[in-house]
């Protein structure tokens, strides 16, 4: 078994995806034009996979009312002060800005749809 994608259930798949796209770095892998407007984003290395989508028989969630804590997703980067002031400029907002002991730096921003995305440049990377 191996994992394959987190979805999410939102207001506009399709400018969200298309912010994702021209902001994140990621690309459109497969969509549905008509209900629930699915969008399967990957991101660079083509092995994260993230599913936008609007379906009526679930209620979308108030993200921008979370807690990020609650939900985010975290994008590795390599120059956090360059990535941090082009997706404020595309539309996001600041929630916070930390230093971590180990040389970590993470960034939580949300997206223009109140999503919580985190910026982390790693002074340990995470995994292989």
């Amino acid at each position: 078994m191996h994992f394959e994608h987190v979805a999410l259930n939102v207001p506009d798949p399709k400018a969200m995806a298309q912010w994702y796209v021209d902001h994140c770095g990621m690309r459109v892998i497969r969509s549905v034009e008509g209900p629930p407007y699915m969008r399967f984003l990957c991101d660079a290395t083509g092995r994260v996979i993230f599913e936008l989508y609007a379906n009526a028989k679930a209620p979308i969630p108030d993200y921008a009312a979370q807690d990020p804590l609650v939900l985010h997703a975290a994008f590795a980067v390599e120059d956090m002060t360059a990535t941090k002031a082009r997706l404020l400029a595309a539309g996001a907002s600041e929630v916070s800005d930390e230093k971590l002991g180990d040389g970590t730096r993470l960034v939580m921003l949300r997206d223009p749809w109140g999503v919580s995305l985190q910026l982390a440049q790693r002074g340990i990377p995470l995994g292989g």
